[in-house]
């Protein structure tokens, strides 16, 4: 049975759980120690396939095809966890679960309750995290999502209690993430909202044996740590100092510092070795001190809010480190481009053009005149998602000739569907859960840019999406220049999984989503190589 972290959060939301839980995990994996992850979400939402990016932040895929929170992305990036469907939780998930239970009469005829039936749930999905041979592991950190007060947390945080009671002798340990806000009048650090947010947590039974607090771009002095530490009922090395940190890997070597994962093995009467950080400390060192810079425009539409495309700029980052560089993102919102705006005088000065995903039509037709400024001046570029079914109608209209050419998504009735809907999505209504999702097969062609990018013959990488290539137009492209370097075998028909035009210098998207797989120590091969053809197209500007 492996030990558990339970680590939640108070005074606001955002407060940087994922991060503390990430951070401790990779510090646990420091020691030799075999680490699961879990978050689980107080929304009424099954998942977070439907959620507005503005409002929740990018949708993670998992390889089992799970749509998933976005701090799932932090596991990956910080730790080698293995994550699943069993990885996140939600409010509405453990419900259903638990009303298709009485549906069939599981119950029966007992009177279904939050206790015990809803803590029940979610106390099975805690077990399940870790229950099958293949999962197991020396400990289990779970992030209860939402602040400690809110009544949409409460039955989580019930359970965790009761959890708590039933692994006895086994110990758990609770680490209270809190924000101790700077008030500029008063001068200093207030404790008080921690203070009262830990109250909150005893008042469920809980007593942190860790508190970790926020306190932005100043440092936690000794007496708030006294303070903090007399009235929350916890010894002042329990109390860790959380300062806001750039990059954020650096965040984990200075909670190490502090004694985070010491005192976590303390509670959890777990004697491993030292921690061996020095890999990931030079990891920290190379991104602190960049060559050079590049500057990398991304054409999007949810421009205004930087986690809708979280893992992509992580992926940005760890490719700029690959090639010894610091990559600066810039957002440029595609519909100006409809509005009159030249893409030319927008982005001729930019190192290299990515273009992501989105939903809905909003913008779309102005990524695609941004995308034929960029096959014709020879900028590099690199379509993602979306991306790439834009750079497949741009290319039908503007080099095939195909007058009106478009995506079913955007224009049911176009002349020519050069996207469309996948065979398998026709007739499905449901959102959530019923895209094309997770990691699928793609068999790379030997000579092309994806190939050399991989040097493998066949990869694995993650999807999300319901449209696809039409393959009727397949001949007509490759005829035109573009080489579908990545497909995925099947028996009906071959999906197109990367495209690369072999007359520019570094022209190529992926239907996939590479950033998923990217990690510091694992850099996504796309990735690095479109950073690397940014960076030559630096210097052939004399930059």
């Amino acid at each position: 049975m492996p030990s558990y972290v339970f680590i939640t959060g108070g005074v606001v939301s955002s407060v940087g759980k994922g991060i503390a839980a990430a951070s401790l995990g990779l510090l646990l994996e420091a020691r030799g120690l075999k680490v699961a992850m879990m978050k689980m979400d107080p929304y009424i939402n099954v998942d977070p396939g439907t959620m507005n990016p503005h409002e929740h932040g990018e949708v993670f895929v998992t390889d089992d095809g799970a749509e998933t929170d976005l701090d799932l992305g932090h596991y990956q990036r910080f730790t080698r966890a293995k994550l699943s469907r069993k990885s996140n939780v939600t409010t509405g998930s453990v419900y259903n679960a638990v009303i298709q239970k009485e549906r069939r009469g599981e119950y029966l005829g007992k009177t279904v309750q939050v206790i015990p039936h809803i803590t029940d749930e979610i106390k099975s999905r805690i077990r399940m995290l870790t229950a099958e041979p293949e999962d197991e592991a020396d400990v289990a950190i779970v992030e209860i999502g939402g602040t400690v007060g809110d009544i949409e947390s409460l039955p989580f945080l019930e359970a965790i209690r009761q959890f708590n009671l039933e692994v006895k002798p086994t110990p758990c340990c609770f680490v209270h993430v809190t924000l101790l806000p700077y008030i500029d009048a008063a001068g200093e650090l207030k404790t008080k909202p921690t203070q009262h947010s830990v109250r909150a947590l005893r008042d469920i039974g809980i007593q942190p044996d860790l508190i970790c607090c926020r306190t932005g771009h100043r440092t936690l002095g000794p007496d708030q740590r006294r303070k903090i530490a007399m009235f929350c009922n916890v010894t002042e090395n329990a109390i860790i100092g959380a300062p806001d940190i750039s990059p954020v890997y650096a965040i984990p070597l200075n909670l190490h510092e502090q004694g985070l994962d010491q005192t976590v093995l303390d509670v959890l009467q777990l004697d491993v070795p030292p921690a061996d950080l020095d890999q990931w400390r030079g990891l920290v060192e190379h991104m602190t001190c960049p060559n050079e810079e590049i500057h990398v425009a991304a054409v999007g539409k949810h421009v205004a809010h930087d986690d809708a495309y979280k893992s992509l700029r992580e992926a940005l980052c760890h490719a700029g480190t690959a090639n010894g560089c610091k990559v600066r993102l810039e957002w440029i919102d595609s519909e100006q481009f409809e509005n009159g705006i030249s893409p030319e005088d927008v982005l001729k000065d930019f190192d290299g053009i990515l273009i992501g995903s989105s939903i809905g039509k909003r913008g779309v037709e102005g990524k695609i005149r941004a995308v034929q400024y960029l096959r014709e001046s020879k900028k590099p570029f690199f379509g993602i998602g979306l991306g790439m079914q834009i750079a497949c109608i741009e290319i039908a209209r503007n080099l095939l000739g195909l007058a009106g050419a478009n995506s079913t998504e955007f224009e049911p009735e176009t002349p020519h569907p050069v996207i469309s809907l996948l065979t398998e999505q026709k007739g499905v209504k449901d959102m959530g859960g019923t895209m094309r999702l997770g990691a699928y097969r793609c068999v790379l062609k030997p000579g092309t840019k994806a190939y050399d990018a991989y040097r493998l013959d066949m990869i694995s990488e993650r999807h999300r999406h319901r449209y696809e290539f039409n393959n009727a137009y397949r001949d007509r492209f490759e005829k035109a220049g573009l080489t579908f370097s990545g497909v995925h075998p099947r028996k009906d028909h071959e999906l197109m999984e990367i495209a690369e035009l072999t007359d520019h210098p570094w022209f190529c998207a992926s239907q996939f989503h590479p950033e998923f797989k990217s990690t510091p120590l694992k850099v996504q091969p796309l990735f690095r190589e479109f950073v690397k053809a940014a960076l030559a197209e630096k210097k052939s500007r004399g930059h």
